[in-house]
């Protein structure tokens, strides 16, 4: 007798819009997202594949961030996050990891600056004593605008600093300590292939990530350190709901060829790949969780 399959339809894996019609402020909170998104607490299994390592995962307080940091302590690892502002949003993150069975540490910093970055990897080595896993994932993303011109010199260079400039600073810094066998995973977005003019800062800010990858990957390859990136395509987070009006919030992630955003714990699988010794052969790629975008 053949059993059943387990497969699932993918198009229909997860919540799809219409969803109720939604606004944030800029730092907005997880908590208060309708449907709430799913980062895996009551689905993701690990198998060890990253067991005593020491992440390091900026924005992890929610969203991707959250997700992946979850999923790395589901594999045995114990993990650093830092986020801006959203309190509340880092302490569910820092349960979830601790009821894990793993160490959490949370750090509240404005990657934007230099000293800040230097005080994160300095507060990370103080309580885990090294970086395995360095994940450059947060970002900011401003309003939507209607012109060119309302994006403000202001808000590119804020924009600039905490996507891209905070990068190079706190992987400058998280560099010595870690070890051969280590990683570095970068952020990037399908918006550094297809750019959205209304919010182009953040769009820029992504193609150089990608730039930034490959490079970077050049260079600490000659340390035995790995480099990678995971391209996201549409996903339900909260810095959807603080960029965009309530009308596109409710019809988020429709026009994806699956129909549907992905929810952050479809991104984490990627970023355990990348960060795990299955992934040994590969640095300076960029792996495209996109829904079926096309990356180029």
């Amino acid at each position: 007798m053949t059993r059943a399959s387990s497969q699932v339809d993918p198009r229909s894996a997860a919540a799809k819009p219409p969803f109720p019609p939604q606004e944030q402020p800029s730092q907005g909170s997880e908590r208060d997202m309708r449907p709430r998104p799913d980062y895996g607490r009551d689905t993701y299994k690990g198998h060890d594949r990253l067991k005593d390592r020491i992440a390091l995962v900026t924005g992890g307080d929610s969203g991707i961030g959250r997700a992946v940091a979850l999923a790395f302590a589901r594999e045995g690892a114990d993990v650093a996050i830092v986020y801006r502002e959203a309190d509340g949003d880092a302490d569910e993150a820092v349960q979830a990891i601790e009821e894990s069975g793993r160490k959490a540490l949370k750090v509240r910093a404005d990657l934007s600056r230099d000293d800040e970055c230097e005080r994160i990897v300095a507060e990370v080595v103080a309580h885990f004593g090294r970086v395995d896993v360095l994940v450059n994932n947060a970002a900011a993303q401003g309003k939507a605008v209607e012109r060119f011109e309302d994006l403000t010199a202001d808000r590119v260079e804020y924009t600039f600093r905490t996507n891209i400039l905070a990068m190079f600073n706190l992987t400058r810094h998280a560099v010595a300590h870690m070890r051969e066998g280590s990683t570095v995973i970068n952020v990037s977005s399908i918006q550094a292939y297809q750019p959205s003019a209304a919010i182009l800062d953040y769009a820029t800010t992504k193609g150089a990530i990608v730039t930034f990858t490959k490079g970077l990957s050049e260079s600490l390859l000659q340390r035995g350190i790995r480099v990678n990136a995971v391209a996201p395509g549409p996903v339900w987070t909260p810095i959807v709901v603080q960029s965009f009006d309530a009308q596109k919030n409710a019809e988020f992630g429709k026009n994806s060829p699956m129909g549907r955003p992905a929810q952050p714990a479809e991104l984490a699988p990627a970023f355990v790949f990348l960060a795990s010794d299955e992934s040994r052969y590969v640095s300076g790629e960029v792996l495209g969780v996109t829904g079926g975008k096309p990356l180029a």
